[in-house]
Formats: C-alpha cells, sequence, structure tokens
C-alpha cells in the first residue's frame, strides 16, 4: 500500500494579502523600465532572456510583441493593470474549441463522452504545464511567486514517472498551465483571430497530443468501472480534513490509502491508485 506519511507540498497561490504586500515592499514596478519605475525592476528586466527566444521556440512572430511580454506576466509582477489573466481566459477557451473541432473531424466514430474525456486530457492543468517545462516558457515569465522554483523543480520531478500523463496522480503548477493559455490566446489575438495559425501554434506547443490509444482513465474511474464489472462493493472514507487522506475499502476490507495535503483531489486519485495496486490480492482470495 502507499505509505500514510504525508506528503509536503509548496502552496500553488500564495494569499492575495501576502502577494500584495510583496508587491508594495518591492515597489510597483514598471515592467518598461520607464519613469516612475525603479532601477531594481529595469536590471531584472535586462537581465531576462529575450522575447526573441519566445518567439523562436513558438515558430512564430508577433506584430505585437507587448502581447507576449502580457502574456508571459504574472499579476504579483505588475498588479491587475498588466498581466496575463485576460489573454488566459481567451487562450482556454480557443484551445478547448480547436481540439473539439480537431477530435471531431480525426474520430468521426467516437461518442461524444469519449471525445470530451479525450480532449479534456489534452487541455487539463498538468498536460498544459508539461507543455511550459518541454518549452522552457517558465524561464520567461515575470512573476514574484516565492516558492515558484521550488514548485516547478517538484514537479519535473514527479513527471519523471509518468513519461505522458499522471491521471491525476501529480501536483501540476498551474502558472505553468496558465501561460501556456495566455500565449495561444496572445497568439490569436496578434494573428487577428486565426485559428489555423493558432492551430499549427498549439499542436506544436502541445505535441505529443493524447490518443485514444495513449489515453488513460482516472484511478477513479478506473477503479470504479472495475468493481461494477466484478460485482464488488466500493467506499471511500473522506479523512482529508482530518489527515490529508482517503481510505478505500471493497466488500468492507481496506485496500487502498492516499495522503496528499494540499490538494483533496489528488489524495483521492492516489487512494485510488493504491488499491488498484493491491485489488489483484483481494480478487485472489475470492
Amino acid at each position: 500500500m502507499e505509505s500514510s506519511k504525508e506528503e509536503e507540498s509548496l502552496p500553488d497561490h500564495e494569499e492575495e494579502g501576502e502577494e500584495e504586500a510583496l508587491i508594495v515592499e518591492l515597489g510597483e514596478l514598471d515592467i518598461h523600465g520607464k519613469e516612475g519605475g525603479s532601477k531594481l525592476e529595469s536590471n531584472r528586466i535586462e537581465s531576462q532572456p529575450s522575447l526573441d527566444d519566445v518567439e523562436e521556440i513558438l515558430q512564430y512572430k508577433f506584430n505585437d510583441k507587448r502581447l507576449l511580454e502580457e502574456a508571459l506576466t504574472h499579476h504579483t509582477f505588475t498588479g491587475k493593470t498588466f498581466c496575463y489573466e485576460r489573454l488566459e481566459y481567451i487562450g482556454d477557451s480557443v484551445l478547448n474549441l480547436l481540439f473539439a473541432k480537431e477530435l471531431y473531424f480525426m474520430y468521426p466514430e467516437m461518442e461524444p463522452g469519449s471525445l470530451t474525456r479525450l480532449r479534456a486530457a489534452n487541455v487539463d492543468t498538468e498536460k498544459l504545464a508539461r507543455a511550459a517545462i518541454k518549452l522552457g516558457l517558465h524561464q520567461y515569465m515575470h512573476h514574484r511567486k516565492p516558492f515558484f522554483q521550488d514548485q516547478i523543480q517538484e514537479f519535473k520531478r514527479q513527471i519523471l514517472d509518468f513519461p505522458l500523463h499522471s491521471c491525476g496522480l501529480v501536483d501540476a503548477p498551474k502558472s505553468l498551465a496558465d501561460i501556456v493559455e495566455s500565449t495561444i490566446g496572445a497568439v490569436f489575438v496578434d494573428s487577428n483571430w486565426s485559428m489555423d495559425t493558432v492551430w499549427k501554434v498549439s499542436k506544436s506547443m502541445l505535441e505529443p497530443i493524447i490518443s485514444p490509444t495513449t489515453l488513460k482513465l482516472h484511478p477513479v474511474t478506473e477503479l470504479y468501472e472495475l468493481c461494477q464489472k466484478k460485482s464488488l462493493m466500493l467506499s471511500f472514507k473522506d479523512l482529508w480534513s482530518e489527515s490529508s487522506s482517503f481510505f478505500v475499502f471493497i466488500d468492507g476490507q481496506l485496500v487502498g490509502r492516499g495522503t496528499y495535503k494540499p490538494k483533496k483531489d489528488i489524495a483521492l486519485n492516489r487512494a485510488a491508485k493504491d488499491a488498484l495496486e493491491n485489488i489483484s490480492r483481494l480478487l485472489c482470495d475470492k
């Protein structure tokens, strides 16, 4: 069984008050180094890798490079006046539409439910965060998130065990996924709303695309389907608020447990995964 020892993880989002305090402490800095911005900020921007490098990564030349700069700026760096959140909103919508269209024509016999699961797997937080790491986009992100680099290193370590996708077992930093969506949104706006251009960029960013043959079920879904097939009684005991844990019982026997303090869903998924790895023993006893 999975160890019940609590896994520690650094928080992905700090409290708004802490972020605002950090901004005040460092000063409201102008990211363009204009009058009113501090020398510290100007020096930091000069040391950042060039946005030309990002264009090379994307294989797309921006008409308005400020859109790309906005797409890579977290609100902890400048406040809400210039950050990626609006472009992220556009990118999220466009990306879902693009995959819906692509999968619809690619798999004409596939049922809507299967198409939805396949689309979701290709645009979820973990998949997008992996793309950010693969392309190195996090290196160009302007932010003041104190623990962000530690989160990235932990995420990179965890995904080594899951070459394509963990199916809910890994805690992906949301900001990594956000900058992929905001970058896609920036390309969409800059290209005068060209869906063909955005798909070309997006497809390259998100390769390898998850297909029906590589798509795996989340552990909870897989466990429910297996128990239904074998006429087994499945129940989960939610202890997350007390000990950050879930226990899994099948026909009254404890067969799995999962512990993860920062996110409840991951604790649940890990408990189900642990149960799947131990269920063969239970089946052999029947």
